[in-house]
């Protein structure tokens, strides 16, 4: 059973409620018109195009998943498209902006779809001009809350209005609410629920209704990624679990970086990075140059490193004094002594890397 709504009362509204809503919004509306909405909701377009025909629009759908989406929709019969509303996005600076509607993705605030590309100034054929109207035909889904809002924000310092579900009824959910995940219980009436589709939280509140409905809590399996079931005899238990973990696309590579490299991707965004080079030679415990000190996206000028300066080259002197000092003991000895002194005097834990070159 869905969980995204679990803690959701009430019931769901109806589809048919939005059309009468969007229709006054195109009313309302004096110049450009942009719709926001998931790439997979073929209905919720077929209320936009029936909207701008009604109005006296055309409709030009933009993101690469979106086309693809109608496209297969019209095709089967799925998407009816009104003669004559739907134009090319090229062809869009041909119309006035009172006849423009632009359905595109991005209602999730996703940083590389066409509503941030747009109003960051950055799609190639579409700018937010003061007095346009955005629609957020979507929910929110939980966890992206702050990058929607950034979308908002943006959208308003431009000058646009912004419609969105927290001020006009302009999208219903898609996943059952509290009383609809009971009905179904009642009906059904199963000896073993396993809740899916949502976070932890979401997971255990349907949960809770499951039992609600009289189901032996011992047979309500809250389960997350890699746990595994064992159904056998009527029965559904938990039997184990098999590793798992997320799989990350970075650029071409598929799989190739793990939690570790994004830890260090981390610390490099939010904390700096800080590089301190020396040479030396070993066999004589000589520095023969540095060490020096050299920092990116740190707020300080390079200067404020000359005060651990002499503490970093005491760091290293001792080092090389002990003898047998090899590269990797020396390099250490003066991140510990510079990662400290970081800590203490700039309040920050930035990369540190160090460097030894043996002469």
């Amino acid at each position: 059973m869905d969980s995204t709504n679990a803690e959701v009362p009430g019931m769901i509204g109806h589809e048919n409620q939005i059309g009468p809503v969007l229709d006054g919004v195109f009313a309302e509306s004096e110049q450009q018109i942009i719709v926001a909405s998931f790439a997979s909701h073929v209905h919720r377009v077929q209320q936009v195009l029936d909207a701008a025909a009604l109005h006296g629009r055309r409709v030009a759908l933009i993101g690469r998943s979106m086309v693809r989406n109608m496209g297969i929709a019209a095709e089967r019969g799925y998407l009816k498209v009104p003669e004559g509303v739907l134009v090319n996005a090229r062809d869009l600076g041909s119309l006035p902006p009172e006849e423009r509607v632009l359905m595109v993705t991005g209602s999730q605030g996703e940083p590389m779809a066409a509503l941030s590309r747009m109003v960051h100034g950055e799609h190639r054929s579409v700018t937010v001009e003061p007095g346009d109207t955005v629609i957020f035909a979507s929910s929110l889904i939980p966890g992206n809350e702050n990058s929607v809002y950034r979308v908002i924000n943006q959208l308003m310092r431009l000058g646009a209005r912004v419609v969105h579900q927290g001020n006009a009824k302009v999208h219903v959910s898609g996943h059952a609410s509290s009383e609809e995940l009971l009905h179904v219980y009642n009906i059904v009436g199963p000896r073993n629920v396993m809740p899916i589709h949502g976070e932890i939280r979401h997971l255990v509140a349907n949960g809770a209704l499951a039992v609600k409905t009289g189901v032996d809590p011992k047979r309500v399996m809250l389960c997350e990624d890699g746990v595994v079931v064992d159904l056998a005899d009527g029965k559904a238990r938990i039997a184990g679990s098999v590793p798992c973990g997320y799989v990350y696309v970075d650029g071409s590579s598929v799989g190739e970086i793990d939690e570790t490299e994004l830890k260090d991707r981390r610390i490099l965004a939010e904390e700096g990075f800080v590089s301190v080079y020396a040479v030396v030679e070993t066999s004589t415990g000589t520095i023969l140059a540095g060490p020096d000190i050299q920092a990116r996206g740190v707020a300080e000028d390079d200067s404020v490193f000359d005060e651990v300066l002499p503490d970093v080259t005491n760091a290293l002197a001792e080092a090389l004094d002990k003898g047998n000092a090899d590269a990797h003991s020396l390099q250490q000895a003066m991140r510990r002594t510079l990662g400290r002194w970081i800590g203490r005097r700039l309040r920050r834990r930035p990369m540190i890397v160090p460097v030894v070159i043996e002469a």
